[in-house]
């Protein structure tokens, strides 16, 4: 099966994935962490400036797929630290309109390159 597949300029990959696939209306979008563009370092900052980096790197991947935030249908986050969920969700929230995206968050242990946070997302084509 071929795949289509979108890379974002200078987004960084730590393992053999796609930054994005599409598979009919529908493009799934790997995780991001807070890596900064053309580097392998993470956002220096706590957690809403890791969250917002994540979100400056998906929003690089829907470009490159022709898409926006608005197009988003799912959206699952990943934290180090539930303890971070309440100041995450503030950067979250700023970053889509009502009504927001369905969405999972979810505790996880640790991530790539010690980041805090790790977001992916669903977005589906418009007809």
């Amino acid at each position: 099966m071929s795949r289509k597949v979108y890379t974002a300029p200078g987004a960084v990959a730590v393992g053999p994935y796609s930054h994005a696939v599409e598979a009919g209306e529908f493009v799934y979008l790997s995780g991001q962490t807070p890596a900064v563009p053309g580097t392998n370092k993470l956002a220096e900052g706590g957690i809403a400036v890791q969250t917002a980096q994540c979100f400056e790197n998906l929003k690089a991947v829907l470009g490159a797929a022709g898409l926006g935030l608005g197009d988003v249908v799912k959206v699952n986050v990943f934290l180090t630290e539930m303890k971070n969920f309440q100041e995450m969700n503030e950067v979250y929230r700023s970053q889509f309109e009502s009504p927001y995206p369905a969405r999972s968050t979810v505790g996880v242990r640790e991530l790539p390159l010690g980041a805090l946070i790790e977001i992916e997302m669903i977005a589906r084509r418009s007809r």
